[in-house]
C-alpha cells in the first residue's frame, strides 16, 4: 500500500520574533516493512537545513533561519510504500517464547537503556500493575504481551491531549486517562518493569474508516526486542500488534527524546499566539 504522507506546523506570533535553530524529525525510517519513495521539507521563511543522525539512528534536519518573522510553517511530505502483514507472525526464537527468558549478555549490553524503566516507581505500582497479567510461570511471551497490550484500554481511556510532555505511568493510571503518547510510556515502563526491552516510537498512522476530513494524524507507539523477532510494534491505544498501517519516524527510549519539531525564539514569553499542526495520511 502506498501512502502519502502531509505534515504541517505552524507558529503564530503577535509579532515578529528571532527564530532559533529547530530541530525536525519528519521522515519516515525505512525497514524491510516500509520503502520511502520521496521526501520533501520546506519552511517558511525559508531555513538552511543542516542533516544528521542521532544516537538512534533517527534522521534530524537542524533548521536554521535569516531572518525573523511572525509565522513559521514547516512542511513535510513524503510517499511511502508499507507491507507490514495485517496478521503477522513474528519468527521469536525458541529460547524466549515462554516468560520469563534472558536476553544474551551481548544483547543486554547493546539494549542498555531500552531495559531500564523511565519513570519512578516508588510505590511499586506500575510493577504491581504490570504483573496482574502474568497468569502462570512459564508462561507464552507473546500472548502475555499482547494481554497488557489489550489491557490498558479498560483502565485508561483515551483523550487528546494538547499540553506538552508525557504523563508519568501512575499519573496515567491515577487519571485513568491519556494521550496516545501516555498510553504507550505506560505501556513501555511496564513491560520494562518485567525485564522486555521497549522502546517509544513516533510517527504517523493511517486509518482507512477516517473521514476525508480526518484522513490520518501523529501517534506514538511501542516496540518491544524479542529475540529472533526484532523489534515488534504494540499500539496499545488501538489494542493493535504489528506495523501495519502504521508510518514510523523516530524512535528512541523515550517520548521526549523525538518530538517531531522542538526550537525556541528570542522575545517575550507572551509573543507566543498559538501552534497548529495539520496532518493527512492517504492511499497513493
Amino acid at each position: 500500500m502506498r501512502l502519502t504522507v502531509r505534515h504541517l506546523t505552524t507558529y503564530r506570533y503577535a509579532r515578529v520574533v528571532t527564530l532559533q535553530a529547530h530541530s525536525l524529525m519528519l521522515f519516515p525510517r525505512a525497514s524491510h516493512e516500509l520503502r520511502v519513495l520521496e521526501t520533501s521539507l520546506r519552511c517558511t521563511p525559508e531555513a538552511q537545513l543542516a542533516w544528521s543522525q542521532d544516537v538512534f539512528g533517527n534522521v534530524v534536519a537542524t533548521a536554521t533561519f535569516a531572518r525573523p518573522a511572525a509565522e513559521l510553517l514547516i512542511e513535510s511530505c513524503s510517499i511511502v510504500e508499507q507491507c507490514a502483514s495485517a496478521w503477522p507472525v513474528f519468527p521469536i526464537a525458541v529460547r524466549a517464547h515462554s516468560y520469563p527468558f534472558h536476553y544474551t549478555e551481548a544483547e543486554a549490553i547493546d539494549l542498555g537503556g531500552f531495559l531500564v524503566p523511565q519513570y519512578p516507581d516508588p510505590d511499586g505500582a506500575i510493577f504491581d500493575w504490570a504483573r496482574t497479567f502474568i497468569f502462570s510461570t512459564p508462561t507464552d511471551t507473546l500472548s502475555l504481551l499482547k494481554d497488557m497490550n489489550n489491557g490498558i484500554l479498560p483502565v485508561v481511556a483515551y483523550r487528546v491531549r494538547d499540553e506538552e510532555g508525557t504523563q508519568s505511568p501512575t499519573e496515567t493510571l491515577a487519571l485513568a486517562s491519556g494521550s496516545c503518547r501516555d498510553i504507550a510510556a505506560l505501556f513501555i515502563d511496564a513491560v520494562r518493569h518485567l525485564g522486555f526491552a521497549a522502546r517509544a516510537v513516533s510517527g504517523y498512522m493511517y486509518d482507512p474508516d477516517a473521514s476525508p476530513d480526518d484522513a490520518g494524524s501523529t501517534h506514538a507507539w511501542a516496540e518491544v526486542y524479542l529475540p529472533g523477532a526484532g523489534w515488534v510494534a504494540f499500539d496499545p491505544t488501538h489494542q493493535r500488534v504489528g506495523a501495519a498501517q502504521l508510518v514510523p519516524v523516530a524512535v528512541a527510549r523515550c517520548n521526549g527524546q523525538i518530538m517531531p519539531v522542538s526550537g525556541n525564539y528570542m522575545g517575550a514569553a507572551n509573543d507566543f499566539e498559538e501552534m497548529d499542526v495539520s496532518v493527512t495520511v492517504i492511499p497513493g
